[in-house]
């Protein structure tokens, strides 16, 4: 590869000088997400409701050279939304990206057949506290970030759905049908922004498969698996990789979602989930 083509390849995947709003960065995934940016020049605002843990993450990624801030945001709460927008377009003049990776489950959305704990068990509490977690914390900050974007007449929003919005997993109904929203929601609005607002402002989707996470790894470890006597040897074993994904391994296709490269790509899934979901499971 020549110097001309090196040139080329940096300039169409290059997300330098962008800014970029993470939600959920005091968390494992996203808060490595958050500082990956940052090591490639985007100006960072790390985003959660723990707004000492978004702090620690915007501390690292300026200790490493990069530009960042910590903003606290209750993503089901539209005033404070709006109030870490602002924050993010005082400091750095606008908002290029949103990245909505604040997410999770709740116990008492998870069935457990070995403790009795069955679907007509579950709380309304539960499942409300999902879908609100996972639904609505996408759709209160894309549509305040969107507002941004729209007066800018461009922007990108990255929405985190999962492989279980095609296939539910046992025991998470909730947390499945939750991001079956997500994903429909995303495709609405891939919609929406490039028809009757700018066609630069691009929607899309990750679907991420199994990372180990602090929230998830009870689940994981310590929890009896549907065809194994462990749920991470059923998990493993549906996936072709063999493995986990590694938070880092998150941040290529988020890349390519912000860069050039993705000018004519909107409304669209990208699985990073080691095959999960393209295996049948025999």
């Amino acid at each position: 590869m020549n110097m001309k083509s090196n040139e080329k390849l940096t300039e169409l995947f290059s997300v330098e000088g962008k800014v970029a709003a993470v939600t959920g960065a005091g968390g494992v995934l996203f808060a490595t997400v958050a500082k990956e940016l940052g090591a490639l020049g985007v100006k960072v605002a790390a985003m959660d409701i723990r707004v000492e843990e978004a702090q620690k993450t915007a501390d690292e990624i300026n200790s490493a050279g990069g530009e960042a801030i910590a903003c606290e945001i209750d993503v089901l709460d539209e005033d404070s939304v709006q109030s870490a927008r602002d924050e993010v377009v005082g400091k750095f003049g606008k908002v290029d990206v949103l990245v909505n990776g604040a997410g999770g489950n709740h116990p008492k959305a998870i069935t457990k057949k070995e403790e009795g704990l069955n679907f007509s068990d579950l709380t309304d509490e539960g499942f409300q506290f999902v879908f609100d977690l996972n639904l609505m914390g996408t759709v209160i900050p894309s549509r305040v970030f969107a507002a941004q974007m729209t007066e800018q007449e461009e922007g990108v929003i990255i929405n985190t759905s999962s492989m279980s919005a095609d296939t539910p997993l046992s025991r998470v109904g909730a947390y499945s049908s939750a991001k079956a929203g997500v994903s429909n929601f995303t495709k609405w609005l891939a919609a929406d922004m490039a028809m009757n607002h700018s066609p630069k402002i691009r929607v899309n989707e990750l679907r991420p498969g199994f990372f180990p996470t602090l929230q998830n790894a009870d689940l994981i470890n310590k929890t009896p698996g549907v065809l194994t006597d462990s749920r991470g040897k059923d998990i493993l074993g549906g996936t072709p990789m063999g493995r986990y994904g590694k938070p880092e391994e998150l941040v290529g296709a988020i890349v390519y979602l912000c860069s050039p490269a993705a000018s004519f790509t909107t409304g669209a899934s990208i699985a990073v989930d080691g095959g999960f979901g393209s295996f049948s499971g025999v």
